[in-house]
């Protein structure tokens, strides 16, 4: 089983290897920069190089990146659109550098304009990238909660999205299981799980599916709320989790993006996957 985190790269984008290894981390995510703005500065050359070696000296493998959050590749405002699509070609250039295979990126909003429209400029701006940025970087796109205007809270919007992408080695999903509860995919027993494992395979392919987001769920079931909870403290539950980790989902890279507070830290839930899986 690999199970990891996203790591803060607030020291160095090499220390978060060191993070992870500490932490005895089978594969883990990270920013390559500030995901609260949109400037950015090269990549450091030295650092570059220091966290390339270090993935291969621990073998923690695959390393995946995620798009900041201001990019929203669906938006109808034109500069906005262009800034989100300049950003994801960027960031597709800065994992080639790093090595990083997988580039995690949150399907936008299409601002009350539709659903229709807001999948044409999605496809649009992913083929752009792709065409324009030679690497085998593939793009991993992550499902929503289903709030207000959000794209990709449905696998059949995703797979409409995949069946527009012109470079299908290049695309694949990620399944983040507290974003799949509360957009209405039931994960609380194993019959839950089975079925929603096997409504995903029979829409978009389980080979497309490369990284599973393991997060509890503050909302309830169709809630459309996207609040992450500590594992088992959440409206999945010990149980549902239980079952998350007994079934096909366990043979992918498992990242949690849980909350750090008084109850819990990084470590304290990496545990609890563990107890969980035996």
């Amino acid at each position: 089983m690999k199970v990891g985190f996203h790591i803060s790269i607030a020291e160095s984008i090499d220390q978060a290897v060191d993070v992870a290894v500490a932490m005895k981390c089978g594969v883990f995510q990270i920013f390559t920069r500030n995901p609260r703005g949109w400037s950015f500065q090269p990549l450091n050359l030295k650092e570059v190089t220091r966290f390339r070696k270090k993935i291969e000296e621990h073998g923690i493998k695959p390393v995946f990146d995620h798009m900041p959050y201001l990019p929203n590749l669906a938006s109808t405002r034109e500069e906005v659109y262009l800034r989100s699509t300049l950003s994801l070609k960027a960031e597709l250039n800065r994992c080639s550098e790093l090595g990083i295979p997988f580039l995690v990126t949150h399907l936008g909003s299409h601002l009350g304009a539709g659903k229709i429209g807001g999948l044409k400029r999605l496809i649009s701006a992913i083929n752009d990238a792709l065409n324009e940025t030679k690497s085998n970087v593939t793009i991993i796109l992550e499902n929503t909660a289903g709030t207000k205007n959000s794209m990709g809270s449905s696998f059949e919007d995703i797979k409409h999205v995949v069946d527009g992408v012109e470079d299908l080695k290049r695309i694949g999903v990620c399944f983040d299981t507290c974003h799949g509860f509360a957009a209405g995919y039931d994960l609380r027993s194993d019959e839950a799980v089975a079925k929603t494992i096997r409504l995903f395979n029979n829409i978009l392919g389980l080979e497309k599916l490369k990284l599973v987001h393991l997060n509890d769920s503050k909302g309830d079931l169709g809630s459309g709320i996207d609040r992450h909870e500590h594992i088992g403290l959440g409206r999945i539950g010990d149980k549902g989790f239980r079952s998350i980790l007994h079934s096909d989902l366990v043979k992918l890279p498992l990242i949690m993006e849980t909350p750090v507070d008084d109850r819990r830290n990084d470590f304290d839930n990496l545990c609890k996957v563990r107890e969980l899986a035996k």
